[in-house]
């Protein structure tokens, strides 16, 4: 497993955005909220993309640092999904903190978040 985060691998479907919005499970580690759906087979297993509110930051050049360091932490961490999973599904990384974060900890929060994840899919899987 390569650790890039390409351009098929982002999320960009604004169809599918909605539907992850209304449809979409969410889980939570604060100060990341992952909200996911699993969908059609697709060119690869997993499609992300991050958000950060404007209603929290009002500089777009926080907003833009925050997502870069979002989709950091994912690339680096993504292999905890991709290797535990064979359905395909859509991701959607919401920054729900009011300030900008240290890397360091935004990395361990992501690394819990996909280890929820995983345990939630088994659980599901193993029901």
């Amino acid at each position: 497993m390569d650790a890039s985060f390409g351009k098929k691998e982002k999320l960009k479907s604004q169809k599918l955005i909605g539907k992850l919005f209304t449809e979409g499970s969410s889980l939570t580690v604060f100060p990341i909220k992952l909200i996911y759906l699993e969908t059609p087979c697709q060119e690869v297993s997993i499609k992300a993309a991050v958000t950060v509110p404007k209603k929290n930051f009002k500089s777009a050049v926080h907003r833009n640092r925050i997502k870069r360091l979002l989709r950091e932490s994912y690339r680096l961490n993504k292999d905890i999904v991709f290797n535990n999973t064979q359905e395909n599904f859509a991701f959607l990384f919401l920054y729900l903190g009011k300030e900008i974060p240290a890397f360091a900890d935004l990395e361990s929060k992501m690394k819990l978040l996909l280890e929820k994840f995983n345990a939630r899919i088994h659980e599901k899987t193993n029901a």
